[in-house]
């Protein structure tokens, strides 16, 4: 087997490299391969299932005074979402210079203010853990940098240094905000290539060094109780002139390289790849459907989804649903509807018209968030990410508690129900609002939904019946629930989208290997809707049972505004 893998090794670095570097490169992948091995890491689940649910948070959104906010995570979840949540995506938790944490000063360490390794190896004990593997770039705080800066000879080749003058028209650009940084160097001026900021420094993957070093930063985070390694930013990882410098085949490569490594060290690991962009690109990522990410993010679930709760409307959103491929069954999404972001809308280019984002970005801001623009070149600007909390970003101002909660309830009820595993916000369980004194205190949209709770509020307020996080949090559990004692809504159970009615999104979601079938049928409008009993005749014989309301239905469907049906045989269920 060693050959084998040594061999494929040898075979991706040797187009990376050269075959020549790529022989001693690949000695010393192999040696790193087996100092992990013999530290016997795997997960006791080799793959995800209906069970695996997880929440994205901060290491410190739920705080308590003097506590380490990551002991407080840890006990907030024993003590409320033992049944619901079994995973835990933790945003970054390195010491950081900017952007919340993805600004990375050092890899290899905890933030003091978070807690420590200790706590982070407690919480793997009781979930399954996403570790953030931020790896396109590094801070200009950190060490590396530091050490390029002063000539130190062992980090010249760490970063990107560039020519000014060289044309740069093709490189995709996800910021507004200039390509190139000029630094003062002990070996003079220099222009570094910098993706995202001018304090985010990008590595250079040419440098077989660099490579090195992130292989063993992987394996350690597996090391230290990651189940999930979320590869953020990975697109951008390999810079060639005269191209986009996104998505390359050198790109792919590597993500092959470090997902074989990790197969090979710590069998059972979980490669994760961000890609905010197009379908046809995020899926690139799961390469031939057993080489390269396990997951990939659905980027376009959380802007369909508010266009149609916004509109009433599911057509868009069910032909997208309609058109997306099979995955294969090691490989699936990664779904979810809102995160520590903003709601991206370069995902639905082609899907939704200029003009239909134009009207969600307007009733973003009548609720109260923020759009953000980006420059077209000609002069105009258009929304690239739209900055509110999810909840009140498909309200309409001046309803009740219940009804909103109502309506958000149905909009996660559509993650839930489709073909992969859901990520559910921290601020979503919770029934957060905009947080606007966030947004006051740093200057910066995302703030809106980056709010930092006391525990003992956060507690009260969820045992306040009536209150937004009362409703919100309660049935999403309930909603939850249901979910995983359910094969059906295996993440990859087949799944069929029906057009019952424009107001209506509907999944068939069958699992073949158990025969276990449910019916999810969600009202994304605020009307009454009926459907014809019929409609149900190819899944069920005799009558249907919903799991969520525990009827039987037998006559026609009649739904209430957002209203939620989980449908499978009352035989079945009985």
């Amino acid at each position: 087997m060693e050959t084998t893998v040594k061999k494929s090794i040898v075979n991706k670095l040797g187009q990376l490299y050269g075959e020549q570097r790529a022989l001693s490169v690949t000695s010393e992948v192999m040696d790193l391969i087996e100092t992990y091995k013999q530290k016997q890491i795997e997960p006791e689940k080799k793959w995800v299932d209906e069970k695996d649910i997880m929440m994205i948070t901060y290491g410190d959104s739920i705080k308590e005074e003097g506590e380490a906010p990551l002991k407080t995570l840890r006990k907030f979840l024993s003590d409320h979402l033992t049944n619901e949540i079994n995973a835990v995506h933790i945003l970054p938790f390195y010491p950081y210079s900017s952007d919340d944490g993805f600004s990375v000063m050092d890899y290899r360490t905890i933030n003091e203010e978070l807690g420590s390794w200790d706590d982070i190896r407690a919480l793997s004990h009781q979930s399954d853990l996403m570790f953030d593997a931020v790896i396109n770039h590094i801070s200009s705080k950190s060490k590396w940098f530091k050490e390029y800066l002063k000539g130190n000879e062992a980090y010249q080749d760490y970063f990107v240094e560039a020519d000014p003058e060289a044309d740069y028209s093709k490189v995709t650009r996800p910021r507004a905000l200039p390509l190139l940084t000029t630094v003062e160097t002990s070996n003079g001026e220099k222009h570094i290539w910098t993706t995202f900021s001018e304090d985010q420094i990008d590595l250079n993957y040419e440098s077989d060094r660099v490579l090195l070093e992130i292989l063993d930063i992987l394996l350690t985070y597996v090391e230290k109780g990651a189940r999930f390694l979320r590869l953020d930013a990975i697109g951008f990882m390999w810079k060639k002139l005269g191209t986009t410098s996104i998505h390359l085949e050198e790109t792919h490569l590597l993500v092959q390289v470090m997902r074989e490594v990790l197969e090979e060290a710590a069998p059972g690991t979980i490669v994760i790849t961000e890609t905010n962009v197009p379908h046809k690109d995020n899926i690139s990522y799961f390469g031939n459907g057993s080489n390269e990410a396990h997951l990939v993010y659905q980027f376009p679930l959380p802007p369909l989804t508010l266009h149609s709760f916004q509109t009433g409307e599911a057509s868009e959103l069910t032909q997208w649903a309609k058109s997306l491929e099979p995955t294969t069954d090691s490989t699936t999404y990664f779904n979810f509807l809102a995160s520590h972001d903003g709601i991206g809308v370069r995902p639905v280019e082609g899907i939704l018209t200029t003009s239909e984002v134009q009207r969600m970005a307007d009733k973003v801001q009548a609720n109260g968030g923020y759009v953000s623009y980006k420059d077209n070149g000609d002069g105009t600007k258009s929304p690239y990410e739209l900055n509110i909390n999810y909840l009140d970003a498909i309200s309409t101002n001046g309803e009740s508690n219940e009804k909103k909660s109502n309506r958000f309830i149905a909009a996660q009820s559509v993650l839930l129900s489709l073909m992969g595993v859901p990520g559910i916000y921290v601020h979503s369980l919770l029934g957060s609002q905009n947080d606007q004194d966030g947004v006051k205190e740093t200057g910066r949209y995302r703030s809106i939904n980056r709010e930092k709770l006391t525990r003992s509020s956060l507690e009260k307020e969820l045992q306040t019946e009536g209150s937004m996080r009362y409703l919100v949090f309660n049935d999403l559990k309930t909603l939850i629930r249901i979910r995983k004692s359910n094969k059906a809504f295996h993440p990859n159970a087949s799944q069929q989208v029906l057009e019952l009615d424009r107001r209506v999104f509907s999944v068939v979601r069958t699992n073949e290997q158990t025969g276990d079938r449910v019916v999810a049928i969600t009202n994304v409008s605020d009307d009454t809707v009926t459907l014809k009993r019929e409609i149900l005749d190819s899944y069920f014989d005799g009558t249907a049972f919903d799991l969520i309301s525990e009827c039987e239905i037998s006559s026609d469907i009649t739904l209430s505004p957002y209203e939620v049906l989980w449908l499978r045989s009352s035989e079945v269920s009985s």
